[in-house]
């Protein structure tokens, strides 16, 4: 994201409009008076735009364009830099009150991953997470992202969690903006997962991710891809952008594609079942709902419906079995060992686990 910051560096400000007057007096060898003359200002108003406390309208610019040179576009851009450099100079000093907050948030995390920049300056930093965020102040955020979240269908979201998951979504958000999606199709999303069913079976996470980016959005769906930061327990969530752009986030809790493609299908359910108006987060050991039953019946039967799933414990402990198997049901072989760890029929230490596919993302949010 974006954050680069201007007028302010550090500990020193752009020098005042009246740096370069005074300069350009000396080169002529003129006082203040004689410049007051030829502006037709007062000496005292000539003082005070060197000084930098009278600000240069565009009448003055056109002024100093005639007499000094330069272009009027120069002066005016010379003075609204200086100004906003001003403006931002107190507003870090406003910001040094909040530093607190950046305890709240995994600011590591952000800045590894290459959500935020890095500044030593605490109050920049404040500020920077602001703008991540796309709040004015620490106040809109508490309003906008903590009270909130309270109210998303989490109740186990803990509140030292609140901070971590909030950046996670956030930036969730801010890479869906770039998706363009057709208008969202129930019917045409029912039928992308069963193409997406059948990439359970690729190997190569990059075809995956461009796959099922690219055929979801077919259907109205953004898909973001991003690495939970430190503290976020999230592992899925859903919401939408608009009446006609859903958006379906993953991150990288879970680190086998038996878990990944359940958490997929489990957010998919969500958009396809479940009010447009609520904002689902599914956090590790969250009590369940409903919908949250509804979502997990969808996502078990969608890999291994319920004809084929009654043949599970026939199937042979070895690897030769579930592979038979799964390629009979048409899926990964680690989705297989998944779901009969699942249901008791597997230990979750098992020598069969390295069927699984291990899953990760990089910091841009995709794997």
């Amino acid at each position: 994201m974006n954050d680069e910051l201007t007028g302010f560096i550090g500990d020193w400000l752009i020098p005042p409009p009246g740096v370069t007057i005074a300069d350009l007096l000396e080169e002529r060898t003129w006082t203040q008076k004689e410049l007051a003359s030829r502006l037709d200002y007062t000496p005292k108003h000539v003082n005070l735009l060197i000084k930098g406390d009278a600000g240069i309208n565009e009448e003055t610019a056109l002024k100093l364009e005639r007499v000094l040179g330069g272009t009027a576009g120069f002066w005016l851009t010379r003075e609204i830099k200086y100004r906003e450099a001003l403006a931002r100079k107190e507003e870090f000093s406003s910001l040094k009150a909040y530093i607190g907050w950046l305890k709240q948030l995994p600011l590591n995390d952000m800045i590894k991953f290459g959500w935020i920049r890095h500044y030593s300056d605490k109050s920049q930093q404040v500020a920077a997470c602001l703008r991540f965020f796309g709040v004015a102040s620490v106040e809109v955020w508490e309003e906008k992202w903590m009270r909130n979240l309270a109210a998303f269908r989490s109740p186990t979201i803990q509140e030292k969690q609140k901070g971590a998951v909030a950046a996670w979504i956030r930036q969730c958000e801010f890479l869906a903006q770039a998706i363009v999606c057709k208008p969202y199709d129930a019917q045409r999303f029912k039928d992308v997962l069963q193409m997406v069913r059948k990439l359970t079976k690729e190997e190569n996470m990059e075809k995956i991710t461009k796959e099922l980016k690219k055929l979801c959005a077919d259907a109205g769906v953004a898909i973001s891809l991003v690495p939970a930061p430190k503290g976020c327990s999230a592992h899925g969530a859903t919401c939408w952008l608009g009446p006609d752009k859903a958006l379906l986030m993953l991150s990288d809790r879970y680190k086998s594609n038996d878990q990944f493609w359940f958490s997929f299908f489990h957010e998919a359910a969500h958009i396809l079942y479940h009010a447009k108006r609520i904002f689902y987060i599914d956090i590790e050991g969250q009590l369940g709902t409903d919908e949250e039953e509804e979502a997990n019946n969808f996502a078990t039967n969608i890999l291994i419906p319920s004809e084929y799933a009654t043949h599970l414990h026939e199937i042979a402990q070895n690897k030769n079995s579930v592979i038979k198997f799964a390629k009979t049901v048409g899926i990964a072989p680690g989705i297989v060992v998944g779901r009969m760890q699942k249901e008791q029929i597997l230990p979750w230490k098992t020598l069969l686990n390295n069927l699984k596919t291990k899953i990760e993302f990089n910091y841009e949010g995709s794997f």
